[in-house]
């Protein structure tokens, strides 16, 4: 009896990848068809790119009926447009990769044989990332260390969107129902048999990077507060210790002023003392209104990403 084929979607976001599309549907085109015995589709999103990266796009899907494009109605964002990706794919597994090629293809082979083992999940880990500015990656590392000392769902380091994961993990991430999505997190959430896979990250093949530092710090702040009430904990103990130190304060000077009597007031300690607290104060507020920003998104259940068209067969 002859064994069914099995079938490999690769997901890529594309943003503003005109420069780099071309080599990018080369090298995947050499890669799938190097693997023999798997069918593939590649679905590439496009999240609202302003450049010619849609044209490049259909015509892919006019040169290989492999490809199929989701265009999207505007820029929804990395997160929203690789879970376009997962809500259309049909494989037996699951790729997402970053048109960039920083990701070489070429390990997706690996990825494959690994996932034939029983892995449900194979996770690319990045050994070398010297292709990486400096700052880029000591950031990184401290992330991966913040969010995984506050949160209970821990995140593989050096580990980002570049996996294989089986239809039963596709399945159960595509349960999940948060407007404010946080890939990763969700990635490591759901769990299941998971194997790791080593790799070298390579520098860009063209282009330049859509993520600016203030927008990787928002990032961050929002891997964090979707999996940890951690901050939310500190400042009720932040809270706590400063109405000790106070209340120990007070009985200092009332102390004090019974013994010594009354002192000429400090005014350069007390504006001091005011604007701290009032740093400390306007700090605490702004994230609990990180939190209560994400519950005021999550209630308005708006989609996570509108449909323009669809290209491909």
């Amino acid at each position: 009896m002859t064994e069914l084929r099995k079938k490999i979607s690769i997901i890529v976001p594309f943003y503003n990848e005109e420069d780099g599309a071309q080599v990018f549907y080369e090298t995947l085109n050499r890669v799938m068809d190097g693997i023999e015995g798997i069918d593939f589709e590649v679905i590439c999103v496009d999240d609202g790119s302003q450049d010619g990266t849609l044209a490049a796009l259909i015509g892919m899907t006019e040169r290989d009926a492999r490809y199929k494009v989701i265009e999207l109605s505007r820029n929804f964002g990395k997160e929203a447009a690789m879970t376009a990706g997962l809500e259309a794919c049909d494989g037996d597994a699951v790729i997402p990769i970053d048109a960039d090629l920083q990701d070489p293809p070429e390990v997706i082979q690996g990825l494959i044989q690994e996932w034939k083992k029983g892995n449900e999940v194979v996770l690319a880990r990045r050994i070398d990332r010297s292709s990486d500015s400096f700052l880029k990656r000591k950031t990184a590392e401290l992330f991966y260390r913040v969010h995984n000392r506050f949160s209970s769902v821990q995140i593989p380091e050096n580990v980002g969107d570049f996996r294989l994961m089986d239809r039963v993990v596709v399945e159960a991430l595509k349960r999940l129902p948060e407007q404010q999505r946080f890939m990763k997190g969700l990635f490591a959430w759901v769990g299941f048999k998971t194997v790791t896979l080593d790799y070298a990250r390579h520098p860009r093949a063209a282009g330049s990077s859509k993520f600016s530092g203030w927008k990787l710090w928002n990032f961050a702040l929002e891997g964090i507060t979707s999996f940890s009430s951690t901050p939310l904990k500190f400042w009720s103990y932040a809270g706590g210790a400063g109405a000790l130190i106070s209340l120990l304060y007070a009985a200092y000077i009332v102390i004090r002023t019974m013994v010594q009597g009354v002192d000429l007031p400090g005014y350069a300690s007390l504006l001091v003392a005011v604007i701290f607290f009032g740093s400390v104060q306007l700090i605490s507020v702004g994230m609990l209104g990180e939190y209560i920003g994400r519950i005021y998104m999550e209630t308005k259940r708006r989609p996570l990403y509108i449909v323009r068209k669809h290209h491909g067969k």
